[in-house]
């Protein structure tokens, strides 16, 4: 096999063949080396990561940490310096205070309260940025620029619920083992693009990866969504504050907002909708 690789590269013949040396059909060693990336990239996402079947969402994954230890030790491992970067914790008790049992009451009422996760729930100082984000494991995070624009407890748990919706749904996880694979397919189309005199194809073949990797972010923000309107409703939250943050979102982002192609969050009016059916389904005991 080794002899047969090393004569098909150095073969002179085009993708197809040329009838002027004898009709023969060979490839073009950077067809070869192309396809030999993808094929390999392909097989180690579903043969070398852990597949899985989500109990929260009934989704088959496939995981680059196989058990939840690796990823609490993960989120550990990662929290100290996002805390350093967002202004390091704040220094509001009465506002961290709130941020913990509302956080707690959500895991506490809901199935997340049956995995191993270390929930763990951090109000950070940044007053500028607006976010909230969730680490492998159950670090939560939301920054008091975020929480001073929320105008209610159900809101707070809308958001604090949607990172616990990360979490279980093991997306940081998942998203790992995906950004592999589409970097390798990116590499094999890029060899096989390139036509020797510029990177142009390696360019256009790694713009295609990040829309696909970006376009697996948005699914799993509408599925943390999901999560968030169901552990809100368990919880004995108003689901409609999920809602409200939405907007709070719609409005910060005014004049600022990417196409949502563009985006690794869909448009905060258009998870509005989607969260109001949700909603209506839930009601319904239709989910």
């Amino acid at each position: 096999m080794r002899r047969l690789f090393h004569l098909l590269l150095r073969s002179p013949l085009n993708y197809y063949g040329d009838s002027r040396q004898g009709g023969g059909v060979g490839c073009h060693p950077r067809l070869i080396m192309a396809l030999l990336i993808i094929l390999g990239s392909v097989a180690y996402h579903y043969l070398g990561n852990t597949k899985y079947t989500n109990e929260f969402t009934g989704r088959t994954q496939y995981l680059k940490f196989g058990t939840p230890q690796e990823e609490i030790a993960l989120g550990l491992q990662s929290a100290p310096g996002m805390i350093r970067e967002m202004g390091g914790q704040s220094r509001d008790a009465a506002a961290q205070a709130l941020v913990d049992k509302v956080g707690h009451k959500l895991v506490q009422s809901t199935l997340a309260k049956q995995t191993p996760y270390q929930f763990d729930f951090h109000l950070l100082a940044d007053p500028r940025t607006i976010n909230a984000f969730a680490l492998p494991g159950g670090q939560i995070f939301i920054t008091e620029a975020l929480f001073r624009l929320l105008k209610s407890e159900d809101q707070l748990a809308g958001v604090l619920g949607h990172e616990i919706g990360h979490v279980v749904g093991r997306h940081s996880n998942e998203q790992m083992a995906t950004h592999g694979l589409w970097q390798g397919i990116a590499s094999g189309l890029g060899l096989l693009l390139s036509d020797g005199h510029s990177n142009a194809g390696a360019q256009i073949a790694q713009t295609i990866a990040n829309m696909r990797v970006m376009k697996f972010g948005r699914d799993d923000e509408l599925e943390s969504d999901a999560l968030g309107v169901r552990f809100l409703i368990e919880a004995g939250y108003n689901p409609e504050g999920m809602i409200g943050v939405m907007e709070v979102l719609a409005k910060a982002a005014r004049g600022s907002r990417q196409p949502e192609m563009l985006s690794t969050h869909p448009n905060p009016e258009n998870r509005a909708e989607k969260i109001r059916d949700l909603i209506v389904q839930y009601r319904a005991g239709k989910r």
